[in-house]
């Protein structure tokens, strides 16, 4: 938990959590240490208003406790949630879009998350996804948010197909996580970051070129990685960036995701489209953001948001586990203990790929 926005995350001992009336209690066997959790620490999230707070939105774990009015759930059942938790019986929930929610619940961030051995959910009966028998809680962690929300922004919102070129601007969990899904359903995948070894990860994961913009004399790379001659604090103009991806794709990608959450690789995914193409934004941008507008109306161009994906929709995306045609459990790069936690928060983005915290 920590005590103040940019204060040091510390262990220690709370009271157990105990289900209301229509949620449950989930024992935390892994949680996600994703980038979000990183911008509530820092006080980018204004859900986060009273302290100490613990963080943690990515779970998987079993069911310990339910409330008296749960009826799809018991106690030992092996769950995980979307980050976005819905109320299931708003305007939107109604309309079957519980991932905008009007009265949404976010662990870690309206309530304490799950950088815990015990974290409770709301509307259990909406929100809970059973996880197969297959499937190891550290991966089914992986799923609630940067793996779910990299489904929905690429197939469900993004609408890609088989044979476009879709640029992934920020190659880290949920860019990675882009990359393989977009492979996965025949694009062809540009990769864009200033690491090498993500940018290796996203090659393995079916990225056909990659690029990266802290290399300025480095053209765009359809073969082996290139990290010689990265000048330390020099990058490419998004500007540049955009016109390398609209050489490489012979007019610009059809789909661009802007994966990380900046002014730059917002501007850069932008621009980097073709006529007609669509820009899904999926990295948080706090505060507020210059967009070029006049390339988004002469281009006719769709800027589309994208905010994690609801629980009812979670069976295309396990099917394309089950078959093999997805492996989230290749993102996982790292483990380490709840002990651990605190030190990788402040620390987000040394490690490529994704950390796991296993509580035990």
């Amino acid at each position: 938990m920590y005590h103040e926005f940019d204060g040091e995350p510390v262990l220690g001992e709370v009271p157990d959590p105990t289900p209301s009336a229509g949620g449950a209690v989930i024992r935390v066997e892994a949680t996600g240490l994703c980038r979000s959790d990183w911008h509530g620490w820092r006080g980018h999230d204004p859900d986060i208003r009273r302290f100490p707070h613990v963080p943690g939105h990515e779970l998987a774990g079993t069911v310990q406790a339910v409330g008296g009015s749960v009826t799809g759930w018991r106690p030992g059942d092996r769950v995980t949630v979307p980050f976005v938790c819905a109320c299931g019986s708003c305007t939107a929930c109604a309309a079957g879009e519980q991932q905008v929610c009007e009265r949404q619940s976010q662990p870690g961030f309206t309530h304490w998350g799950s950088f815990a051995e015990y974290v409770a959910i709301e509307h259990a009966d909406v929100n809970l996804v059973a996880v197969p028998e297959t499937m190891t809680s550290v991966t089914a962690a992986s799923l609630g948010c940067r793996f779910a929300t990299a489904f929905r922004a690429v197939v469900q919102v993004g609408a890609v197909a088989a044979g476009e070129w879709v640029a992934v601007h920020g190659c880290g969990g949920v860019g990675l996580s882009a990359v393989m899904i977009a492979a996965a359903a025949g694009a062809r995948v540009i990769a864009v970051d200033v690491s090498p070894a993500a940018l290796a990860l996203a090659r393995t994961f079916g990225a056909t070129a990659t690029l990266n913009p802290a290399s300025p004399t480095a053209p765009a790379s359809t073969g082996p990685v290139a990290s010689a001659g990265v000048t330390q604090g020099a990058f490419l103009p998004p500007g540049v960036v955009a016109e390398r991806i609209r050489e490489l794709t012979g007019g610009g990608a059809h789909l661009s995701l802007d994966a990380l959450g900046s002014a730059a690789t917002c501007s850069a995914s932008i621009d980097g489209l073709r006529r007609r193409g669509r820009h899904v934004q999926v990295g948080l941008l706090p505060g507020l953001t210059t967009l070029p507008m006049g390339r988004v109306i002469g281009h006719e161009l769709a800027i589309l948001g994208s905010h994690g994906m609801a629980a009812r929709t979670y069976p295309a995306m396990m099917d394309m586990i089950a078959s093999g045609a997805l492996r989230p459990d290749l993102l996982v790069t790292r483990t380490i203990s709840l002990e651990e936690a605190g030190a990788a928060l402040t620390t987000m983005g040394s490690s490529p790929g994704v950390t796991m915290i296993v509580p035990a």
